[in-house]
């Protein structure tokens, strides 16, 4: 596992890369939480979710990316009994990411974040920075808040059971974050496509840890 820490003016952040999604229940150490998840996330990783810890299903799809959503998992928290101590923790791709961001930086204004990204794409990139938003009359990003998620928690195991298109579009991704700040980590890349497309775990990591080592300069600047 690999430790990156995240130090921007709108916070802090430490992404933790190759740590197991079940070492959730350790990270979160007993204090009160509730997941946001998606059905198909849940479906698949469910049983590694923190056991008795609510969850909440926010749908899945760029429709479902909305302050509706937002305004229903809201009520969602208070009807579970939440305060202002209450961990909201994120799981699933971006969509998830940036719903669960824009719920604990609005709900009882304010609460503390945790991420989990279970796509590629999220864990080089969009779970990363604290930019969260929902759509506004299908523009994307119209509403939403910058909030630094305490930790993120992003585990290469849950990768497999991704389509090939969505691994294409994760790997294109560190590619252009590669090839404009890292030639180290391009060479890298191009010398182990063939084990990254099979998600070898090690390399996968390494690959995810370097894209995230470049995002994190760059909102810490």
């Amino acid at each position: 596992m690999e430790i990156i820490e995240l130090d921007a003016p709108s916070g802090r952040s430490q992404i933790l890369v190759g740590a197991p999604l079940a070492s959730l229940t350790e990270r979160l150490n007993g204090v009160a939480a509730v997941v946001i998840t998606d059905r198909t996330v849940r479906r698949l990783h469910g049983h590694r979710f923190p056991p008795g810890v609510p969850v909440l299903a926010a749908g899945r799809g760029e429709r479902r990316k909305s302050l509706r959503t937002a305004a229903f998992l809201t009520r969602s928290l208070l009807r579970l009994g939440a305060d202002r101590s209450t961990w909201i923790v994120g799981i699933g791709g971006g969509i998830v990411c940036d719903i669960a961001g824009f719920v604990a930086a609005t709900a009882l204004r304010g609460l503390p974040l945790a991420l989990a990204p279970t796509t590629l794409l999220a864990q080089a990139d969009a779970a990363v920075g604290g930019k969260n938003g929902v759509n506004v009359r299908g523009y994307k990003n119209m509403a939403g808040t910058i909030r630094q998620p305490r930790f993120i928690l992003s585990d290469p195991a849950v990768l497999q059971t991704l389509p090939p298109a969505e691994l294409r579009c994760g790997f294109a991704e560190i590619i252009k974050a590669a090839a404009v700040a890292d030639s180290e980590l391009f060479a890298f890349l191009e010398s182990n496509a063939a084990d990254l497309m099979r998600l070898d775990p090690g390399l996968t990591a390494r690959a995810v840890a370097g894209a995230v080592r470049i995002k994190a300069a760059v909102v810490g600047r």
